[in-house]
């Protein structure tokens, strides 16, 4: 099988509460996802102060849910803690340098960076230059500009980068998706590739791993109805075990070294597969004809492909009706 790496998506929908945040590890571990990931967010390193046009936000309630959904800075180390002892490894977005510096004093399996800092070059250089395996996600990006950032990146000397398909819709419907553009970043720049997921199920992560992605992100939630920026369109606890199960299931199907025909499918074709049978009582030496023989179920001793062995041979003994064909029972 392909080796997969999933990411459940934590965010900040620990609402700023440290043992939220301990139970979204915990839920994450359960589920069997490889990583949790928080995001580190320090709002007036990402908002420009004062009022201005933010879509069908208002800035400063956007600013305000940000500084209320922070964890202290020590907050993480406790979590890092809980998550090393809980067998999951401990990861978040970073979005400026004091959350980067933070980050790497935890020893991070990957720092992430979201897709609105795919074209932050100053602070993509400050994060290639660490030498730490990054993951990148491209939402909202030509392939121009994931071209141009991975030039400035490798320049710094860091080529350990895993590529995240990504559409920044929220939540995003399958025929948003886009999917087959994870094959043209395969193709395109030869990195690691993945998909961060932002619909409701399972099936377009699914589709991206038979198109080559090994590595996922998905948003959850301990409850969909709290306050905050993700919480409506992230998993629940059930929905993310679902979805990790879900891949690991794809993962076996598509790459799984398996026989074709399994002990469950074996035991369905032997109720489901046609054998042949005497349709009468038929006596030695007489010759078999087409209509002295059944193909029907269940499976019996010749499969419905040796009827040429069968019909115009002579049989050997006498056959009972129904009773099924052998090789021994017949003599060309």
């Amino acid at each position: 099988m392909k080796k997969i790496h999933i990411i459940a998506e934590a965010g900040t929908n620990h609402n700023g509460n440290l043992q939220k945040a301990i139970n979204l590890a915990d839920i994450a571990q359960k589920a069997g996802a490889d990583s949790v990931k928080y995001q580190i967010i320090y709002p007036w390193g990402l908002y420009l102060p004062g009022d201005y046009w933010y879509g069908h936000y208002n800035i400063r309630d956007v600013i305000k849910i940000r500084e209320e959904g922070m964890l202290k800075d020590e907050d993480y180390s406790v979590l890092n803690k809980h998550c090393l002892s809980s067998g999951i490894s401990f990861a978040a977005s970073v979005f400026d340098e004091k959350g980067l510096d933070l980050l790497l004093k935890l020893n991070p399996p990957y720092i992430k960076i979201a897709s609105c800092d795919l074209n932050n070059i100053r602070f993509l250089r400050q994060v290639a230059e660490r030498k730490k395996k990054i993951v990148l996600s491209t939402g909202m990006s030509s392939l121009q500009d994931i071209e141009k950032t991975l030039t400035e990146i490798s320049k710094e000397g860091n080529a350990d980068i895993v590529l995240l398909h990504c559409v920044s819709v929220y939540p995003a419907k399958l025929k948003q998706t886009n999917l087959p553009f994870i094959s043209e970043l395969k193709h395109r720049f030869g990195t690691e590739i993945g998909f961060s997921d932002h619909t409701g199920d399972s099936t377009a992560s699914c589709i991206a791993l038979s198109l080559g992605a090994t590595w996922f992100e998905k948003h959850f939630t301990e409850d969909k109805e709290q306050k905050g920026f993700d919480h409506a369109y992230a998993l629940d606890e059930n929905e993310l075990k679902d979805y990790v199960m879900a891949l690991h299931d794809a993962n076996f199907s598509l790459f799984g070294e398996k026989p074709k025909i399994t002990d469950e499918e074996a035991y369905t074709r032997r109720r489901a597969r046609r054998s042949i049978y005497a349709s009468r009582k038929i006596l030695k030496g007489e010759i078999i004809r087409d209509e002295d023989v059944l193909v029907v179920r269940p499976e019996g001793k010749m499969n419905a492909d040796d009827i040429d062995l069968v019909i115009g041979s002579k049989a050997t003994v006498d056959i009972e009706q129904y009773q099924a064909f052998e090789l021994n029972l017949v003599n060309r």
